[in-house]
């Protein structure tokens, strides 16, 4: 009988612990997903010059989050750019923030 214990205990861990394992991987695909959405076809690269509304260079981008957030180094400050304010405009990187608002970042 004790032969079976420790079987029945690890199929009922593999049981338990399978569906968290599915829960994390579909909540990091959902939350990719949303970000690419939201993104749309903005091609977000480390390099690109990132550009206000109204055409003004604000900064170049210096790196890219995890969640698809382009970071740029404003007056000596790391500022992560929401990427739900990004667009494409002429295949520029364009913020709908300006860069006095992205200065006043936090």
């Amino acid at each position: 009988m004790t032969k079976f214990i420790l079987p029945a205990a690890v199929a009922a861990l593999a049981v338990l612990a399978a569906p968290a394992a599915v829960f994390a991987a579909e909540s990091s695909q959902s939350v990719r997903a949303a970000t690419d959405a939201a993104a749309g076809s903005v091609a977000i690269n480390a390099g690109k010059m990132l550009y206000s509304s109204n055409g003004q260079r604000v900064a170049a981008i210096y790196r890219v989050t995890a969640d698809g957030n382009p970071q740029v180094i404003l007056n000596g400050k790391l500022v992560t750019v929401p990427a739900s304010t990004l667009s494409d405009v002429n295949g520029k990187v364009t913020t709908s923030l300006t860069k006095i608002e992205l200065g006043r970042a936090k």
